[in-house]
């Protein structure tokens, strides 16, 4: 039997399954309608990028352990920076940084020279969120780890002076894109401070060669906070890409870091502030 609408003037007018039938069936069309749109939310929150960079400028040096000079001179950098997505939280990005610098650097009477290297590491977990169209605000956090040294070319009691660091440091960026219509513009700030760690360092007067060899040892190892170990890096970029560059951007920009200690009666400073070149690449 097939059933009809029944409708008299005194009475409610009755929806047969024929009619019911039709409404979902304009639902269900709505809904294959909106799949796009969300699976369009489905997609990365924010692109896996690696960064090379060059840096290139001056580096000043204090270390009252080798001497009471400061040293002036030239620096050169190279940095690696990678940014991912992670699996587990659609607004969390991993953050990789590899640093490796040296420096030559000479005392005021331009009689005698220091010679610093080291290498860097850091890890951070950020949250990410945008706020307007075109920018991407990101805080989070990780480990800093430091390894490196300061030779002075002139001592021959203590000619060298070990670097070692262990960090927890909070770190944040922000990214705003400005498209044209040949290019795409990226500005992008990034900071890291340490907050809490542990480090080396020789007490004052205290020789490598007690330490190591003869074991006497002197509060060596340090528990530090951000008030011993004022330091800071930042960086000030800009991205550039053609719209034929596909996923490859130019970055000119600044990075300043800006190491600081003052533990065991010692003082020590090495403040960088380098030009650097590089190439991003997304994926």
């Amino acid at each position: 039997m097939i059933l009809s609408s029944i409708h008299t003037p005194h009475s409610p007018r009755l929806y047969t399954p024929l009619h019911i039938g039709r409404g979902w069936g304009w639902v269900c069309l709505l809904f294959l309608f909106a799949i796009p749109s969300f699976a369009q939310e489905e997609e990365p929150f924010v692109q896996k990028t690696s960064t090379n960079m060059i840096g290139v400028g001056q580096s000043e040096l204090l270390d009252t352990y080798l001497s009471p000079e400061k040293y002036h001179g030239t620096e050169i950098r190279y940095a690696f920076h990678s940014n991912k997505p992670l699996r587990w939280g659609k607004y969390l990005t991993q953050t990789m940084i590899h640093q490796g610098y040296f420096a030559n650097t000479h005392n005021r009477a331009d009689n005698n020279d220091e010679l610093a290297g080291g290498y860097n590491f850091q890890y951070h977990v950020r949250y990410n969120w945008r706020p307007a169209q075109g920018l991407l605000v990101a805080a989070g956090g990780g480990p800093d780890l430091n390894i490196g040294y300061v030779y002075n070319t002139r001592n021959t009691n203590n000619p060298a002076q070990l670097k070692a660091s262990l960090n927890l440091a909070p770190s944040a960026m922000v990214r705003y894109d400005l498209p044209t219509r040949h290019f795409t513009f990226r500005f992008g700030y990034e900071v890291m401070t340490p907050l809490i760690g542990v480090m080396f360092s020789p007490n004052y007067g205290q020789s490598y060669y007690e330490i190591f060899n003869e074991g006497n040892k002197d509060h060596n190892v340090i528990f530090t906070t951000i008030a011993k170990t004022p330091s800071l890096r930042q960086m000030l970029s800009v991205d550039i890409r053609h719209r034929r560059w596909s996923k490859t951007w130019i970055r000119l920009g600044y990075l300043g870091d800006y190491q600081q200690a003052r533990v065991n009666h010692l003082k020590y400073h090495d403040y960088s502030h380098l030009f650097i070149l590089g190439v991003t690449k997304g994926f």
